[in-house]
């Protein structure tokens, strides 16, 4: 093992780096984005025990599972979306496992979405944030932190009778951060990286568009990021190897300092 890879480990044992989980159960009371009608929803998460130590499997317990790959904490790859179809390397089993790991920079507009679950971020928020923390690097991955992930129930989703309100990007902002920043994608604790109302914009779901036309990634459903510093985390979210796949419900991970 290498002397910088040792390093890693012992600063783990040592408790001076650890791991933040910023994943969220995955269950069937998982909430599930609802799409209207006239459009195939995904299923809710659902499973069911195929052995527990008894006649159908003496000495071990396993399950089966059924779900979208857009359900819980997950990913989305550029072929998710139209504009980035026809992108080289645009599926979850074709992505270079080096673009699972970047570092974190986390914008936290809490108290702005407390105001207005429908708070877009803007590109002033952004030079703001930077102003405080430095240029955003190329291969980051930027977090946004609204506090979603602490709601509950229907409240997550915040359905009304014109459909969602959550927080998410202006238009301007994603292209921003694609184009000009080159991140590796965006992260947000809402059901999907669109603000509620994004069908209403132009063009609909622009971080979808903007960002997976552009080659770049997406986490939804993540939690704890009250628990990472604006920098200087690292963020690990390897999706499941599926083949042509669009997504994935994927684990993510935080490394950060304990001091």
């Amino acid at each position: 093992m290498s002397k910088l890879l040792m390093q890693l480990v012992e600063e783990l044992n040592r408790g001076s780096l650890r791991v933040v989980d910023l994943t969220q159960p995955l269950s069937p009371d998982t909430p599930i984005l609802p799409l209207p009608a006239q459009f195939n929803n995904t299923p809710k998460f659902r499973i069911w025990e195929l052995s527990h130590y008894d006649a159908r499997g003496p000495a071990w317990y396993w399950n089966a599972f059924e779900t979208g790959e857009h359900t819980g904490t997950h990913f989305d790859a550029p072929i998710h979306w139209i504009s980035g179809k026809d992108l080289p390397n645009n599926s979850v089993d074709r992505i270079p496992p080096s673009q699972f790991i970047g570092p974190a920079c986390v914008i936290d507009i809490i108290a702005k979405v407390a105001g207005n679950p429908d708070y877009l971020v803007v590109p002033s928020d952004i030079s703001q944030w930077e102003a405080q923390h430095g240029r955003i690097k190329p291969g980051s991955w930027l977090l946004l932190r609204t506090g979603w992930s602490r709601r509950g129930g229907a409240d997550y989703i915040n359905l009304k009778d014109d459909g969602p309100h959550t927080p998410g990007f202006a238009k301007e902002s994603s292209e921003l951060l694609a184009k000009e920043r080159n991140i590796l994608g965006v992260g947000v604790e809402t059901v999907g990286t669109d603000a509620g109302q994004a069908a209403t914009f132009n063009p609909p779901f622009p971080n979808h568009y903007l960002m997976h036309g552009s080659g770049k990634f997406g986490l939804a459903g993540l939690a704890n990021l009250d628990q990472l510093p604006p920098t200087g985390a690292v963020v690990i979210a390897a999706p499941l190897k599926i083949v042509n796949g669009s997504g994935s419900p994927v684990r993510v991970i935080a490394i950060v300092s304990s001091s």
